[in-house]
């Protein structure tokens, strides 16, 4: 099964991404892909940490070059998150790059490797603010890679105010907030 689950910020939806593997019998990993510039990057990897203590999770750090990633078949993957991986792909050292092809391959790969995948991504450019040029092609290269996702998924959810709301097939009966 893929799953993606969007939302805003602090909407649920890690913990519900988590609960998705709650009865998965398999190899847990959690893809990190958040890189720790920052005290605020570092408060949100250690709450994750935190919240997926006991979980059976291994965590892999993994900030881009997704489909360099070889995990056993059959294995369990939480990828946290595609907004991260978008930008970690798109804001590189050597200069802005289209990130929507090494992000969709490396989804690719991972739906064709794991038993589950459940991506997780935020909820952005909803909104009708004017942004500066390049932070309208993040959101741009975002939206296709949200896109593929969704298309790719078995289900889509999105967290609102820590509600699932179910946008696309059904909720295992294990899944809740």
């Amino acid at each position: 099964m893929t799953a993606l689950v969007i939302g805003g910020s602090k909407s649920g939806k890690s913990g519900y991404a988590e609960s998705l593997f709650r009865d998965f019998p398999g190899k847990r990993y959690y893809i990190a892909s958040m890189e720790p510039h920052g005290p605020e990057a570092q408060a949100i990897i250690a709450r994750h940490r935190l919240q997926r203590a006991g979980k059976g999770f291994v965590t892999v750090e993994r900030p881009r070059d997704l489909a360099g990633l070889s995990l056993p078949p059959g294995c369990g993957a939480l990828l946290e998150d595609l907004g991260n991986l978008c930008a970690n792909e798109m804001f590189t050292p050597q200069g802005v790059q289209d990130p929507v092809p090494a992000v969709l391959r490396g989804i690719d790969l991972l739906r064709a490797r794991c038993g589950l995948l459940v991506m997780v991504s935020n909820d952005i450019g909803c909104d009708s603010a004017a942004y500066p040029a390049q932070t309208q092609q993040y959101i741009r290269a975002l939206g296709r890679i949200h896109a593929h996702a969704a298309a790719a998924a078995d289900l889509v959810t999105e967290c609102v105010f820590g509600i699932p709301v179910i946008r696309k097939g059904e909720a295992p009966c294990c899944a809740h907030c």
